[in-house]
């Protein structure tokens, strides 16, 4: 065999195995999630309870007793929330679950709660990203918490309010020291409530 055709077979062997190893990368690329992707334009997730994503237009979790009533504040135009749920979870954040109730007689926008932080309002523009935690004993304000891409862990995607309608919500928060155990929460347009935190 001459030295040509050699040459010749080995770059046909190398070419071949190139093939195979590039096939293989692609398919362990490619990868199955088993149904569980994660829809991109995705804006809020829940980091709790397994890393499940939470829903738009709905609280994080779906074990908030919807009839346990913490506070109840006004807001403008015959809105009112009433909050259902703060609780400290063991990943170093405090979620507040709640309702807003539309009891006007006209439709009320969602826009309003997303604060005025031009990044946050950016990212979260239909959203209750605006809401804030204070810790009174610590004389510390606490913010909503945001993913890599700076959307809030929040709810979003709100939607008008129909007369008579209600929308669920939730806002995640660092947690303050566990040796405080009641903050006061705020929200656009809406009073002040002194929440107490479970564990």
């Amino acid at each position: 065999m001459s030295i040509r055709r050699t040459t010749k077979s080995r770059r046909v062997v190398a070419a071949a195995s190139m093939a195979a190893v590039l096939a293989l990368v692609v398919t362990g690329c490619g990868g199955d999630d088993g149904g569980t992707a994660k829809d991109p334009g995705s804006s809020s997730a829940k980091p709790s309870d397994g890393d499940k994503g939470a829903k738009e237009d709905t609280a994080a979790g779906d074990q908030v007793d919807q009839n346990a009533k913490l506070a109840q504040v006004n807001g403008r135009d015959g809105l009112t929330l009433v909050v259902n749920e703060v609780k400290r979870d063991s990943g170093g954040f405090v979620t507040v679950s709640g309702v807003i109730k539309n009891g006007g007689d006209g439709i009320r926008s969602g826009g309003q709660w997303a604060g005025t932080e031009s990044a946050v309002l950016a990212k979260n523009p239909n959203s209750v990203a605006g809401a804030t935690l204070v810790d009174k004993v610590g004389k510390k304000r606490y913010y909503i918490l945001r993913d890599t891409d700076g959307r809030c862990l929040c709810t979003t995607g709100l939607s008008a309010i129909q007369p008579g309608k209600s929308v669920s919500v939730f806002m995640q928060f660092p947690a303050p020291p566990e040796t405080s155990t009641e903050v006061d929460f705020t929200l656009p347009t809406f009073a002040t409530a002194s929440l107490k935190i479970s564990e």
